[in-house]
């Protein structure tokens, strides 16, 4: 039936197993080039050739690369000794240079890589020009920049809030200069004029002392931080608001009036300040303040300044004045006879730590008195002040104390003084005046002896 003709095969000889891989990739080749002669079709002829001539170029491509790493790297130990170590080990720690192998052996980054580096040693930045086509380029910001500090303008709640603490605060140290300072930092702007009437609000609320503070503020800041014209502004604001201020300074219209004339005489404000208002005044409150302020004027025009329109106020008057107006105080006590004026008067003084020359005053005048009433007066003077706590122990301690160091030389002016002071002790411990251990530190006269040594121990008569 059917016949089939199988195309001759040629056998390959065998290759030995005992050849090397070069040898037999050799013989591969001559055995398939042999074979493709023979049989191939073209095409297939073709597309081994291409295989063939692939193959031989990756096998010299990477001959080659062994060959020149190893070279390079056999030139730059015998070029760099410091690189290796001297046994020839291997690279020494912290080498730079690289050691897969590959590259030309030269450091990383020509020298200028790793941690903190810069750059290359010796490299110079030269000043950048800035690129116009940079989003943030600005054309303003290339000349002269001048940075400074700005600080924000306040506001009127913020004005207030930042210059009360400051005057409380020169209430206490009376010192302009740090004011000054302060107000110098804020960027007040155009309510520079507020912080004016905001002080002189204040003052009329505190004591004469700080009514004199505020004048010498006033004065000081003229010129400095503050004009003429922002002061004629800040007494305008406070003659609107004089009738709230009357709320709580029923007294406000006379103070502002003597404001007013302190601050022409001391040339903080213009001298026509008052010449503005004649005739132009509708509150009645408002032109009671200038009234006051021209009288004083009238009555003070040869002095340059009004220096006592506030009084001398604390521990600013001297010791001797403080002494006159406590003896003034006692003499007019024992005419009326009033207590509530003795202890207002007392309390304009404002010398707390000198309260003791008071008791002391009061003693005395005690013991130089003539009858009871004195005693009784001055012993319902000094309880009053105990009670409501006007006079401390310490200044009451203090003012007996004094009296009692200085009893021997008043008593040569005062023969019964001592008496006196035993009664007066007495009557004062009773009335809780004084404590037990003050009553009993009273010095005592030494009795006279009823027996004496020359009588024969006969008792005189």
């Amino acid at each position: 039936s059917g016949t089939f003709f199988y195309p001759a095969v040629k056998i390959l000889p065998p290759i030995p197993k005992k050849l090397s891989y070069s040898q037999r990739l050799t013989c591969d080749e001559a055995a398939l080039e042999a074979e493709v002669n023979g049989n191939w079709t073209p095409q297939e002829k073709a597309l081994h050739e291409a295989r063939l001539k692939a193959k031989a170029k990756r096998r010299v491509r990477k001959s080659s690369s062994r060959s020149e790493s190893l070279s390079e790297s056999l030139s730059g130990e015998l070029a760099d000794g410091d690189s290796y170590s001297p046994k020839g080990k291997g690279p020494v720690p912290n080498d730079r240079k690289s050691r897969t192998g590959k590259g030309r052996g030269l450091p990383k980054k020509g020298g200028a890589g790793g941690k903190g580096v810069w750059g290359a040693a010796g490299m110079v930045y030269e000043v950048e020009e800035p690129d116009v086509k940079d989003p943030n380029y600005d054309e303003v910001a290339q000349g002269d920049t001048v940075y400074a500090t700005v600080v924000p303008e306040l506001d009127e709640r913020e004005l207030e809030k930042t210059v009360n603490p400051i005057v409380q605060e020169y209430f206490e140290h009376g010192d302009t200069k740090e004011v000054q300072m302060l107000l110098k930092e804020l960027n007040l702007g155009h309510h520079k004029y507020e912080f004016s009437s905001l002080a002189v609000s204040l003052s009329l609320e505190g004591k004469a002392s700080h009514r004199e503070l505020t004048s010498r503020l006033l004065r000081d800041l003229v010129g400095k931080v503050l004009s003429e014209s922002d002061m004629a502004r800040a007494f305008d604001k406070i003659l609107k608001e004089l009738p709230d201020l009357m709320l709580d300074t029923p007294e406000a219209p006379q103070m502002l009036g003597q404001f007013i004339a302190r601050a022409i005489a001391d040339h903080a404000l213009p001298m026509a300040f008052l010449d503005r208002y004649k005739g132009k005044v509708d509150c009645d409150h408002a032109r009671a303040a200038l009234d006051r302020a021209a009288v004083l004027l009238s009555m003070k025009r040869e002095m340059v300044r009004l220096d006592n329109v506030w009084g001398v106020g604390g521990g600013l008057r001297p010791v001797k004045h403080l002494v006159k107006e406590m003896n003034f105080l006692l003499k007019e006590y024992l005419v009326s006879g009033e207590v509530k004026e003795a202890e207002r008067c007392l309390r304009d003084l404002e010398v707390p730590h000198f309260h003791h020359e008071l008791v002391y005053e009061a003693v005395v005048m005690v013991l130089e008195s003539k009858g009871d009433t004195a005693v009784k007066m001055m012993c319902k003077l000094l309880q009053a002040f105990w009670k409501i706590g006007l006079i401390t122990v310490d200044q009451m301690n203090r003012g007996f104390q004094r009296v009692y160091d200085e009893l021997p030389e008043i008593n040569l002016d005062v023969p019964h003084a001592h008496s006196i002071m035993e009664s007066f002790t007495d009557l004062c411990y009773q009335e809780s005046v004084i404590t037990k251990q003050l009553r009993d530190s009273c010095p005592s006269r030494g009795r006279k002896r009823f027996v004496s040594e020359g009588d024969g121990g006969l008792i005189k008569n």
